[in-house]
């Protein structure tokens, strides 16, 4: 019987030294809380290169007028969809922390407990590492960072442009002074929990 010589990819197969296979993480529905909305749940998608809103969150929130565009979406099911328009500036809350995202605003028939679909900009924008072995979310700014797993995430918050700019710039509010003792702070206008991630 003749030999047959054995490369390193063949050993290590024989051996058993690959690492083990998982499965698709798929993606992750993040609950949301809105003023006069009981449920909503966003898409955290890193297949998407925009934030998807529906017309109807956007008429219910009362936000700024929509920014005209000519752009034309292909979705997922391979329709051919016009925006109505861009929501920019909608500011957002994660946690303790507050960004601005555009939204691509969109008036189609979708699943109605998930009308946000958050794409990489938006995790991005607080420079976001996602860890898909632990399903964990690291948020960090200049000086400060928060981790969150899918038992501790936070609700995802529209907050109040004027009151969150006014407490940190006329009245100097944030979360640490030079002393290291908290400085004051309101209550959020749309009050934050901690539920778990929910496997779309």
């Amino acid at each position: 019987m003749a030999q047959t010589p054995l490369n390193e990819h063949c050993s290590a197969v024989l051996l058993k030294r690959l690492p083990e296979k998982f499965g698709d993480p798929g993606k992750f529905l993040i609950p949301c809380d809105f003023p006069g909305m009981v449920e909503c749940l966003a898409l955290a998608y890193l297949g998407a290169s925009i934030n998807l809103m529906l017309y109807s969150v956007w008429k219910r929130l009362s936000l700024s007028d929509l920014t005209p565009t000519c752009m034309t979406l292909e979705l997922a099911d391979h329709s051919i969809t016009s925006p109505v328009g861009i929501a920019e500036d909608v500011y957002v809350k994660v946690g303790s922390f507050h960004f601005p995202a555009d939204f691509v605003v969109i008036d189609f028939d979708a699943d109605p407990r998930v009308p946000l679909i958050l794409g990489r900009s938006f995790l991005k924008t607080k420079k976001a590492l996602i860890d898909m072995f632990k399903g964990e979310l690291t948020l960090r700014t200049l000086r400060y960072y928060a981790n969150y797993n899918d038992m501790t995430a936070k609700r995802i918050d529209v907050i109040d442009v004027a009151c969150e700019e006014y407490s940190h710039e006329v009245l100097g509010f944030f979360d640490t002074i030079s002393s290291g003792n908290p400085t004051p702070f309101y209550d959020p206008i749309v009050s934050t929990t901690s539920p778990t991630l929910t496997p779309f």
